[in-house]
């Protein structure tokens, strides 16, 4: 026993001489640092969920930053005539700061990343498996910011070190150059294309994670960015070939635009953005930069932007009368209307009785008799996309962050026909190019293409920009973006076409009528969203906000009013000419 108390004694003695020497360190886990955090493949996982969440909000896709695209698109209009009134016009001014919410959002998206980076070193074959996961989804969720980034504001500043944000040096960067931001996402979708397994191998992979066909398909569309079509050409038929994952079109076009898991993340899909359904989702309305609520609703707001006042909407955006026009020119096989229109544009039609849920707008009957608008004030053509008009699932809309539809980014539909176009581009027109054109029109029941009616290049350009890409994703995110690489926007008939597609009449009848461009001026009910064109304005402004906050950023074309022509044809670039396709 004394023998006992004596180890006791001694033991505790040495514990008190070594307390004097070694002072006890203990990490508090709700004060993590990044001196403390990030060193494992647990925490790194965290913040890969943190770096989706941020493509998930306001800025980014959940509002503001998904719309603005939709309404530079000559598919779309303003129909509030305030809320998002100087994107359709192409003429925002450095003063508007809403102009800057997705810069911020998207710069919150690649802080995140690049402290992933920082902690997956620089030799791929050394990662583990799951670290390469872990490292590819980051390359590309931060391959997708500067993507957007480019495409918004031409020439954003490129941060790719995390270290650098230690220092004012690093955190006020310099404007980069439209090539130098591109050329970085060209290499991180690239990184991330060999990293990343395919949907293939099942569970989360198959669920809404990136995938490699999810980079090999933004691979593809930035390297067309860049008029790099052959290189693009090779990407996208190896994802038509299965190189990248199982792919196929929905024999139901509808299924793209429902929520539920029998819908979502189906094998059309490259890459969404997930909300949860209504009904599942929390009850905060958490507007960005906070979204930090453990009840937050996880939806987006494009259904309001989009959904008609009648039922419950903010009525922002309607259909331009050239994209539905466009639909009636063209009936399917069986003499019916292309089903896409009905659930691109919430019209009644009789066609469409017996046809999915029928006349319906949010279970209620549509009429011959009574026009639908999407603004009680201005009109407009309701966009049923991304929301539930037609989905047989709500009586209203439920304005807010409750959009419970997943946002489809990138569709196979998208590769058939970018594949078709950088085909013509190199060789065509070519029967190859018409095929995977057919593929998509087949789906829709119209009747197939023949080579024989497109005899030079031009004209099946015209074709694929016009008619297939329209009806195929009209009043989606990408058309402004298609604008931009097309170079509609440097060439004066060009101009004047998006001056004529994107030529609408505020009223509460005949919203199905074709308007004339001749209209705009002896008639006051009638306008056309690119007479209000600036020089430059193709990119939202650096904002002023942001110039005063950084002394090292400068302003792009749309601040100073240039004109990027210049660029685009010293690049040895061409913009096709317009051609009558009836011709």
């Amino acid at each position: 026993m004394k023998l006992y108390k004596l180890s006791l004694a001694l033991l505790l003695g040495l514990g008190t001489m070594t307390s004097c020497e070694d002072k006890l360190e203990l990490t508090n886990p709700n004060e993590q640092t990044t001196g403390t955090f990030g060193f494992n493949a647990d925490d790194l996982e965290e913040c890969v969920i943190a770096a989706y969440n941020h493509t998930r909000m306001e800025g980014s896709y959940a509002r503001v930053g998904y719309t603005i695209d939709v309404v530079r698109g000559d598919e779309a209009w303003n129909s509030s005539q305030v809320w998002y009134l100087s994107f359709d016009d192409l003429n925002t001014p450095f003063t508007d700061d809403t102009a800057m919410w997705p810069w911020r959002e998207w710069y919150y998206t690649i802080n995140v990343c690049n402290f992933i980076l920082s902690r997956t070193g620089g030799d791929d074959a050394q990662l583990a498996e799951n670290m390469k996961r872990i490292k590819g989804q980051a390359l590309f969720i931060r391959g997708l910011a500067y993507y957007n980034l480019a495409g918004y504001y031409q020439n954003p500043p490129l941060i790719t070190d995390y270290a650098g944000y230690s220092t004012l040096d690093g955190l006020y960067g310099k404007n980069s150059s439209y090539d130098e931001v591109l050329d970085q996402v060209e290499k991180d979708f690239s990184e991330a294309m060999a990293l990343l397994p395919s949907r293939d191998e099942g569970g989360e992979w198959s669920k809404g994670r990136a995938t490699c066909g999810a980079a090999a398909g933004y691979y593809a569309r930035t390297l067309m960015q860049r008029h790099k079509y052959s290189e693009a050409l090779t990407v996208l038929k190896d994802i038509i070939a299965k190189k990248y994952g199982t792919y196929r079109l929905m024999d139901n076009y509808g299924d793209n635009f429902r929520e539920g898991p029998e819908y979502e993340n189906n094998d059309e899909s490259l890459f969404e953005i997930q909300y949860l359904d209504y009904g599942s989702q929390g009850t905060d309305d958490e507007w960005t930069p906070v979204n930090t609520s453990p009840n937050a609703t996880q939806g987006s707001a494009i259904e309001s932007n989009f959904g008609p006042a009648k039922y419950g909407g903010w009525a922002d955006i309607s259909a331009s009368p050239w994209l539905y026009n466009l639909f009636k020119q063209e009936r399917t096989t069986a003499g019916k209307l292309d089903p896409r229109l009905y659930w691109t544009i919430g019209t009644y039609e009789v066609d469409w009785e017996g046809f999915e849920f029928g006349n319906v707008g949010y279970n209620q009957p549509m009429t011959a008799t009574e026009t639908v608008v999407t603004n009680d004030i201005n009109g407009g053509l309701p966009i049923a996309k991304w929301t539930n008009l037609r989905t047989g699932l709500y009586d209203k809309v439920v304005t807010g962050l409750h959009d419970g539809i997943n946002l489809r980014m990138m569709r196979y539909s998208d590769v058939l026909l970018r594949a078709a176009e950088c085909e013509n581009e190199i060789n065509g027109p070519t029967q190859q190019a018409i095929d995977w054109i057919n593929e998509v029109r087949s789906r829709a029941g119209l009747a197939d293409l023949k080579l024989s009616d497109f005899t030079t290049k031009d004209k099946l350009f015209e074709q694929i920009a016009n008619v297939e890409r329209p009806k195929e994703f009209g009043c989606e995110f990408g058309r402004g973006l298609d604008l931009l690489r097309w170079g509609f926007y440097y060439s004066a008939d060009r101009l004047q076409q998006l001056k004529e597609h994107g030529t609408f009449r505020k009223t509460l009848t005949d919203v199905k009528d074709p308007v004339n461009y001749s209209e705009v001026g002896t008639d006051a009910t009638v306008k056309s969203s690119y007479d209000s064109y600036y020089q430059g304005h193709e990119f939202l402004p650096v904002t002023q906000t942001l110039l005063n906050k950084n002394p090292n950023l400068k302003g792009n074309s749309a601040n100073d009013g240039t004109d990027n022509s210049a660029y685009f044809s010293g690049k040895g670039w061409t913009v096709h000419p317009v051609v009558d396709l009836t011709k």
